[in-house]
């Protein structure tokens, strides 16, 4: 085939990629992506898959993570062309573990479906680990609203991602067995595709969790609507803390709760001690209590932390040094921290972005607690780690929680694809979670991962609702990625064994 074709059908395939995705939620166009990477992958010399693969990959990373260039150009003060390059070089480096995947495929002569999926496993793996991690754009996620829903609280969005890869091998397979015409491989990918298929669809109606019978909290959030160029001018100060206390005022007394989002008020939580004060007597008084992300200086270490803390809770009063406190650990590489900063931050201002010198909490934290129920907190970018959340899951966990800012991603299709990682986290740990955003989106979801009740976008506003804690624990929240990366190491290992005892054999046989 012509070159130029397989590089033409790398790229549109990479891009299709994305429609699968929130907001477009296009599922089966997972399949089609992975089809058409799987093909420049197989079917041609390794030098042409490479460089296929690298276009798959750009325009699968270049429109999929195209958001970021509003934070950098808008908020980051670097020009059109200087954010358009940098969402470039992200995705060039991004590219290399496709194209691991694709030269692994190529030195093993891969042809089994299964191996496709471990070996993605692995480059997927390894993504989500180097320099901290980016574990954008999985393909599991995609098939959060697929029928195949259910292997996900089996095996997380880990396990969902290698079924969505081994099935795209296998239909892959099945196509080119039909173009053959070799029968026995049609059937047998064939009946592969049914039992599968069935049995993940199957798995869907399993409870492994059952709601608390007598338990839950009226909780309202509240949503600010503070545009990000005015959210940390100091001159705006007044008029973001009105915003937010007309709201808290409105539903006092008659929510349990009442979350704000991330960093709600853009000043140190240590330079306003007397407000927190008042509204902590407040609050008791009305018997409600208030969750607040702050930007707070541990005075003991130094450290600036990105954290939560309740106002109004009786057995927590409010002071800087209260326990009952969430910060945050994993942070954004150049958004909350700056690699290498003594020499990138004299570079440019994109280095420079406002509220950029965090340090991190602990990795595992006590249970935040609120109106005596205990909540599994994460903050904005932390939602995307599966593997941590669970880890500060604990037996008494009621509720997931998450706040965010998505202003910084505008108008774009960024904050809708970080719902989505939310909601799965909802369905793999099998815990009711709630989003309290700045600009939205602002939602409660079940422990199916389903949306009960949303708050528009770009409206400053409240939304209240009663969410029901579960109990329970599904076999993600038990064992997380351990049995999927297992099943991948045995496949692997057994298609090793295999090809060398095949390669003994012939030897014999000379």
């Amino acid at each position: 085939m012509n070159k130029l074709v397989v590089y033409l059908i790398a790229l549109i395939s990479g891009v299709i990629g994305v429609f699968a995705f929130s907001p477009f939620d296009y599922w089966g166009l997972a399949y089609v992506s992975l089809g058409g990477l799987l093909f420049v992958a197989k079917n041609t010399k390794k030098s042409t898959a490479l460089f296929a693969t690298f276009l798959w990959s750009m325009g699968f990373f270049c429109f999929g993570v195209s958001w970021l260039n509003v934070s950098i150009h808008q908020f980051g003060g670097a020009s059109l062309g200087v954010s358009y390059l940098l969402v470039g070089l992200l995705s060039a480096y991004l590219a290399l573990y496709p194209m691991l995947f694709t030269y692994l495929v190529q030195r093993f002569q891969v042809q089994s479906a299964v191996i496709f999926a471990a070996i993605w496993t692995l480059t997927e793996f390894l993504r989500g680990w180097v320099f901290t991690g980016f574990p954008w754009l999985q393909f599991g996620y995609t098939q959060i609203d697929s029928p195949f829903y259910g292997i996900a609280p089996i095996f997380g969005v880990t396990g969902m991602t290698f079924f969505t890869v081994w099935t795209s091998a296998v239909i892959f397979n099945l196509v080119f067995s039909l173009s053959k015409k070799q029968w026995n491989l049609v059937s047998v990918n064939a009946l592969l595709l049914l039992v599968v298929g069935g049995l993940s669809a199957y798995a869907g109606k399993v409870n492994f969790v059952q709601p608390k019978e007598g338990k839950g909290l009226t909780i309202t959030l509240a949503q600010g609507n503070i545009e990000q160029n005015l959210k940390w001018d100091p001159e705006y100060l007044y008029a973001t803390v009105d915003i937010y206390q007309k709201q808290i005022l409105a539903h006092l007394g008659k929510s349990d709760l009442i979350i704000l989002p991330e960093s709600a008020l853009p000043t140190l939580e240590n330079s306003i001690t007397p407000f927190f004060e008042a509204l902590d007597r407040v609050a008791k008084e009305k018997n409600t209590e208030v969750m607040i992300g702050t930007v707070y200086r541990d005075e003991q270490s130094g450290k600036l932390l990105n954290s939560i803390m309740t106002a109004g809770n009786p057995d927590f009063p409010y002071e800087l040094t209260t326990k009952n406190r969430y910060s945050k650990h994993h942070l954004v590489p150049f958004g909350e921290y700056v690699p290498l900063e003594s020499l990138l931050r004299p570079l440019n201002s994109v280095f420079n972005l406002p509220m950029s010198a965090f340090q991190s909490g602990d990795a595992v934290q006590p249970s935040f607690m609120a109106k005596q129920h205990a909540f599994a907190p994460a903050i904005c970018y932390e939602i995307i780690f599966g593997e941590q959340l669970r880890e500060n899951l604990k037996k008494e966990t009621d509720y997931l929680l998450t706040i965010s800012n998505d202003a910084w991603f505008g108008d774009s299709i960024g904050p809708w694809q970080h719902l989505q990682m939310a909601r799965m986290r909802a369905l793999e740990l099998g815990k009711p979670l709630i989003r309290a955003t700045n600009t939205g989106i602002s939602v409660f979801i079940d422990a199916k991962g389903n949306i009960e009740a949303q708050a528009p976008q770009f409206e400053e506003t409240t939304l209240t609702h009663k969410m029901v804690p579960t109990e329970g624990k599904t076999p993600y929240a038990a064992l997380g990625n351990l049995p999927i990366y297992v099943l991948s190491l045995i496949f692997v290992l057994l298609r090793g064994f295999t090809t060398l005892l095949k390669r003994r054999l012939n030897l014999s046989q000379k």
